[in-house]
């Protein structure tokens, strides 16, 4: 298969790719007589009039090789092809600049309307296990990976016999008709056109249909020329890969089938499939499929952290740059290569190959773990100091006596002006006290000796800060460790704001403004956070790891579960996560939790038989709170070792206490 063909798609899954094999031609047919389209025009997607310069229309050949350049590579990359091509490019580039801009159409030119909407897809209300049964039961029906594309290729086929003719919204990446416009105002250009199909008999995917531009003219831009529009086309003789077509609604039921096939196709060659998959043997290829239909799941519901998600999708699409990288500098090579060009080659090669050895870790769950990071702390502990004594650190710009006047006179103090280095000199039984300020400091991600990490005066005003380009913020195996009176901002760590890998943590009047996860506990750590507030998280505010212990007493854990994701219908994770086997141990006595975009407290319960015993209990009030006079509950959370007394939960989205399996 052809990796450039499988390059990844904007985010705001406009698609300029066609998967399947390079060079094999796709299907076309003639338009029929168009289709009544009055029942499109209701609840129509917005149009503005936009700045951007349109493309003059080239020869076939040369539109051909533009598109293909424009479908292998990123927008922003294909930009910058031209650079250091010589003054040729740089007249090329001044030539483009001086093309006009589009105007507002005059009064006798046709102005697009709106888009009509598109078909929702049943997709985002999919299940984990419905994904996995219609990808891996289904559609590949135990297929090995070199015989993906077809099996993909006959589900589609199957689907388009329901209807031949229906009316969709073409996407397209905008260098297809501007050279020049702002990416922002332009995601992509929409054209609503009657498509033309017919079934596919060849092996590959590489759909391609034939189309006409449909009656009202309606596309995302106002002013684009149906003239330009009608010109690109007929350069394109007309037809256009099928899986940038997207059909709207007010169709019959069999569109909605189509509708829904076509995104089938486009998820497993956007996210499952992989450039290597029929390179390689493997033996149960629907297994490597769920796999990956579970990571995908665990970014979308917040299971792996907003951060290292983010982490993920840009190693994919890096690796899926670089491949098409090494395939264009192999094709430009005319004759034999040179030693350099070879010598480049393997380079290029061998870090696509450290590339995908680094997504195949995250695809491994075993390896995946809790992100790809774990352990996080290698260093040994130091214990105490061979004399016994223990220091109190004083972390300040300047040290006064106002700010010592309150330790005894026997008290051993160091001063410095860098929190890193107080935490670098601390022994186990050591205190360091913080005073107002803005601090950083790695050595929080490195805590593996008994200490009390304190500040003086309002929590606000000591702001702990996150290193952005570190994997963690703070990170405790230490068998007892506190921090007291402290603001712990996160900025771009992609773990948890807090991990308590093995030992015990105590959080007490701490504010935690999360990014990624909020506070972690690790399977046999234990945790106590009191008198504190966290707020958000983009998964849940704690998350609770199967065989460890928490307690919660007087805290605020609020708008937590912030997803950056379309599709967060699936995400019960809220303000406190509990993941049952062994089951952890959680006391919660007078706590607020509220606004959360999940649930208040979830519960991660394997087993199906439990679910059901839970779910009679849950039915019967638990979603207002707290509800000790329910026996049902009770022994759920007997069982549980969950013991909740006094706590205030409310306004959470999906609502209070929910059990959910995995």
């Amino acid at each position: 298969m052809a990796s450039g063909a499988r390059a990844s798609a904007p985010e705001d899954s406009v698609r300029t790719v066609s998967p399947g094999r390079r060079g094999e031609k796709g299907v076309s047919a003639p338009t029929g007589d168009s289709v009544l389209v009055g029942t499109l025009k209701s609840a129509a997607s917005p149009v503005r009039a936009v700045a951007a310069s349109p493309r003059p229309v080239k020869g076939k050949a040369g539109r051909e090789a533009a598109r293909r350049r424009l479908q292998l590579l990123p927008a922003a990359q294909a930009e910058g092809d031209g650079e250091g091509e010589g003054e040729g490019a740089e007249e090329q580039q001044e030539e483009e600049e001086e093309e006009p801009l589009l105007s507002v159409p005059e009064e006798d030119e046709e102005e697009a309307q709106p888009l009509p909407p598109v078909c929702v897809s049943p997709m985002r209300g999919m299940w984990r296990d419905e994904k996995v049964a219609l990808y891996c039961d289904e559609v590949l029906q135990g297929c090995k990976a070199e015989d993906a594309d077809e099996a993909m290729s006959k589900y589609l086929s199957e689907k388009l016999k329901l209807k031949d003719k229906w009316f969709g919204v073409w996407k397209t990446n905008p260098e297809l008709f501007f050279v020049k416009y702002e990416e922002a105002s332009i995601p992509f250009v929409g054209i609503l056109v009657e498509v033309t199909c017919k079934p596919h008999q060849s092996s590959s995917s590489c759909f391609k249909v034939t189309v006409s531009v449909a009656e009202p003219f309606s596309s995302n831009i106002a002013n684009i020329p149906r003239d330009l529009v009608n010109e690109i086309l007929e350069e394109l003789e007309h037809s256009v890969p099928l899986l940038e077509v997207y059909p709207v609604e007010g169709q019959d039921s069999d569109i909605h089938d189509i509708a829904l096939a076509l995104e089938v196709v486009r998820f497993f060659y956007d996210f499952l499939w992989r450039d290597w998959d029929d390179e390689e043997s493997c033996e149960n290829y629907t297994a490597l499929i769920e796999e990956r239909i579970n990571l995908w799941c665990d970014i979308q519901d917040g299971t792996i952290p907003g951060p290292i998600a983010q982490r993920f999708k840009k190693t994919l699409e890096k690796y899926k740059n670089k491949r098409v990288e090494l395939i264009e500098y192999q094709s430009n090579i005319k004759e034999d290569p040179s030693a350099a060009e070879a010598v480049e080659c393997w380079k290029k090669y061998y870090e696509i190959v450290m590339l995908c050895g680094l997504l195949k870790m995250w695809e491994d769950l075993r390896l995946r773990v809790h992100g790809p990071f774990f352990p996080r702390i290698l260093r040994r502990r130091k214990g105490k100091r061979d004399f016994g004594k223990t220091i109190t650190h004083i972390v300040a710009k300047v040290m006064t006596t106002d700010m010592v006047k309150d330790l005894s006179s026997d008290t051993l103090l160091q001063q410095h002006d860098d929190l890193d280095l107080a935490l670098d000199s601390c022994y186990s039984g050591d205190t360091v006290v913080i005073f107002p300020g803005e601090y950083q400091a790695v050595n929080l991600a490195l805590l593996t000796d008994d200490i009390i990490i304190k500040g003086v005066g309002k929590r606000e005003e000591i702001m702990i800060t996150s290193e952005p380009s570190h994997d963690s913020f703070v990170v405790s195996k230490a068998d007892n460790v506190k921090l007291m009176h402290l603001s712990l901002i996160q900025q771009g760590t992609v773990d948890g704001i807090v991990v308590v890998e093995s030992g015990h943590m105590t959080l007490e009047n701490c504010i935690l403004k999360c990014e990624g996860t909020g506070v972690c506990v690790l399977t046999g750590a234990a945790l106590t956070i009191t008198d504190s507030e966290i707020t958000g998280a983009q998964g849940a505010g704690v998350e609770l790891y199967p065989g460890s212990i928490a307690i919660l007493e007087r805290n605020e854990i609020h708008h937590c579960n912030n997803l950056r994701t379309s599709d967060n219908s699936k995400s019960t994770l809220g303000g406190v996560n509990m993941k049952v086997l062994p089951a952890p141990k959680l006391k919660m006595t007078n706590n607020h939790i509220y606004n959360n975009n999940g649930y208040g407290v979830s519960i991660l319960q394997p087993t199906e038989q439990f679910f059901i015993v839970a779910e009679e209990a849950l039915n019967k009030g638990a979603a207002s709170g707290d509800k000790k006079d329910d026996s049902m509950l009770s022994r759920v959370m007997q069982n549980l070792n969950l013991e909740m007394n006094n706590n205030k939960i409310e306004a959470n989205l999906k609502g209070d206490i929910r059990i959910v399996t995995s």
